[in-house]
């Protein structure tokens, strides 16, 4: 599988063109973002500079951790197995770090939540993150509806610099496909490399001017 290699200044246009050509300020206007770490921190803190302020604050990024592609690639390399279908003994997504609704500055309810990645791959880790933080939203929502309080809207998006156009493991609930999935490039299933991943960032950045997708 070839390798395509992303430099950060094609990251940042490629977000500010998306938010852009998206109406993303317009239409979803997210005003908390949730990183799934590592590979989301760095396009949520470049997205947010796009992103309009609200009440002249800027928008909120929350983090959260979730442990797949690391033990994947080791599974994949063991196995060497290219099938898309699912295999029992497969690592599954787990939570290594997550949002404390303990506090009332991390609460999500009401507020339209834009999770932030590096890439939408297989969809595991996407629909992972999105299946938990609505069931820990629903959670919430008991406990003031338990209160007699009126439950204000919380809606969920998600933003990825690539999606690969590929057979995908699992999938995002249709009210996110349809019109609060944003993408920036949606590309074949090839090998990305990420600036954050360089160890040589200018090597890196001349490799990246190779790129035609």
């Amino acid at each position: 599988m070839s390798k395509i290699h992303v430099s950060y200044n094609q990251i940042h246009s490629m977000i500010k063109e998306t938010v852009d050509a998206m109406h993303l300020n317009d239409d979803f206007q997210p005003d908390i973002m949730v990183a799934i770490g590592g590979g989301g921190f760095i396009p949520a803190r470049i997205l947010r500079t796009f992103l309009k302020k609200k009440n002249n604050k800027n928008i909120s990024i929350q983090a959260i951790g979730l442990s797949l592609y690391e033990d994947l690639e080791i599974w994949k390399a063991a196995h060497k197995d290219d099938t898309q279908e699912p295999v029992a003994n497969e690592p599954e997504v787990i939570k290594t770090q997550w949002l404390n609704f303990d506090s009332s500055e991390t609460s999500l309810i009401g507020r339209n939540i834009l999770i932030v990645d590096e890439v939408d791959d297989t969809r595991r880790t996407l629909a992972y993150a999105v299946r938990e933080l609505a069931k820990d939203l629903e959670k919430e929502s008991a406990k003031l509806r338990e209160q007699g309080l009126e439950v204000p809207e919380t809606k969920i998006g998600v933003f990825v610099l690539h999606n690969k156009l590929k057979e995908k493991r699992e999938q995002l609930p249709d009210e996110i496909m349809n019109g609060r999935y944003f993408a920036c490039k949606q590309m074949p299933d090839q090998w990305l490399v990420y600036p954050w991943d360089a160890l040589d960032i200018e090597e890196h950045t001349e490799k990246s001017k190779e790129n035609t997708y």
